[in-house]
C-alpha cells in the first residue's frame, strides 16, 4: 500500500442503498488470492447493462464512487475493496458503510467517506463531470465547501504512512527493542516468559 496523498477526481453516482459485496465482486470471481485483474469483474453482473454507470464514457478516470446507505454489506470479502481499487477507485462516499467492509477498505487503502444525507444530496445534484477533493480529514465538494468526515485516528495514521497494522508494528521495531532492553530483568529465561 502506498502512503495516501490528497487527490481530486470526478465522481460517479451509484444511487443505491445496500450494495453488497456480492454485487461489488460476484462470488465466482473469488478463486484468486491476487488483487490484479479484479477491477474488470467489479460490478460484473450490473456491467452487462450497457447503460450501467461504469460502462459510460464519464466513468473514465473517476476515482470516487458515491452511493447510498449500508455500502459493502453482505459477506466479508477482502476482494470487494481489492476490486474497487483495481477498477481505479480510491474513495467511496456513502451515507453509511457495513462495518466489515469499512475495515477491509481501510486496511487496503480505499477511503470510506461517510457523509450526512444533505451532503450526499448535494453530490447527487452536482452537474455531470463535477469533481471532489479528498484528503484524510476533509472532503471538498464541487461547490467549494469542505466537509469533515469521521475516521479513526489510528487508521488515518496508517493510511498516511501507507501501512496496515502489521506494518505499523514493524515500524515500531526500535521502540520495541528499547523497551525490551530496558525491561530485560523481567524476562524469566527458564520459563521463557515475562514476569
Amino acid at each position: 500500500m502506498r502512503p495516501f496523498e490528497p487527490f481530486e477526481s470526478p465522481f460517479l453516482i451509484l444511487d443505491l442503498d445496500h450494495i453488497d459485496t456480492d454485487q461489488i465482486i460476484p462470488a465466482r470471481f473469488l478463486k484468486t488470492t491476487s488483487r490484479d485483474g479484479l477491477g474488470q469483474s467489479c460490478f460484473a453482473d450490473w456491467r452487462r447493462d450497457p447503460g450501467f454507470i461504469l460502462n459510460r464514457p464519464e466513468a473514465a478516470g473517476a476515482q470516487v464512487l458515491v452511493a447510498g446507505e449500508n455500502f459493502g454489506c453482505g459477506s466479508s470479502r477482502e476482494h470487494a475493496p481489492w476490486a474497487l481499487l483495481d477498477a481505479g477507485f480510491r474513495a467511496i462516499i456513502a451515507r453509511s458503510f457495513a462495518d466489515i467492509f469499512r475495515q477491509n477498505a481501510l486496511k487496503n487503502g480505499l477511503i470510506p467517506i461517510q457523509v450526512d444525507e444533505a451532503t450526499r444530496c448535494a453530490l447527487l445534484a452536482s452537474p455531470q463531470g463535477a469533481w471532489v477533493g479528498v484528503d484524510l480529514e476533509r472532503l471538498r465538494l464541487p461547490d467549494g465547501r469542505e466537509i469533515a468526515y469521521p475516521m479513526d485516528p489510528f487508521r488515518r495514521a496508517c493510511l498516511a504512512k501507507g501501512v496496515d497494522e502489521i506494518g505499523f508494528v514493524l515500524d515500531q521495531g526500535a521502540a520495541i527493542a528499547a523497551y525490551e532492553a530496558a525491561h530485560a530483568d523481567r524476562f524469566d529465561t527458564r520459563q521463557k516468559a515475562w514476569v
